[in-house]
């Protein structure tokens, strides 16, 4: 059963910002408490991750995963390349510069190999958007007071 889960919310910060964390897949782990590592396995021509290695967690469930990512100017976008518990992963952030900050539009879908219950199923969902909206947040209010 394929699920998606969708955030929006506004970040104190400039776009170029928000770009930069999210382009440093290496920092993953340390904002998102659902990654455990992170390991960019190839870049594109312009330098920017290409395939990337991961072992995430959430609601109990943990995978390893090889994602492909795509970048533009103002949004990053990741397919599942291989996992062990999913047979579906496509992620995106958008990103529109506001006039005192960023809008962020996070969206992710995801398809389970295993059968698991409806409230576990949709506590994940939660988890995720907010790990997104928090990590993020709170990384671009580090990042912005160094």
């Amino acid at each position: 059963m394929t699920v998606t889960a969708r955030t929006e919310f506004d970040v104190d910060a400039p776009a170029s910002l928000i770009m930069e964390i999210l382009l440093d897949i290496d920092s993953l782990p340390k904002w998102s408490e659902a990654h455990k590592s992170a390991e960019v396995l190839s870049t594109h021509p312009d330098g920017t991750p290409d395939r990337v290695h991961i072992v995430a967690g959430l609601s109990g469930i943990s995978d390893e995963q090889t994602l492909a990512y795509k970048w533009t100017e103002n949004s990053c976008t990741w397919d599942l390349v291989e996992g062990k518990q999913l047979s579906l992963q496509h992620g995106s952030y958008t990103l529109t510069p506001t006039a005192t900050g960023t809008h962020v539009d996070f969206e992710l879908e995801v398809d389970l190999k295993i059968k698991l219950p409806g409230l576990i199923v949709k506590r994940g969902q939660k988890a995720a958007v907010e790990t997104a909206k928090k990590g993020l947040v709170a990384e671009a209010k580090r990042r912005s007071a160094s």
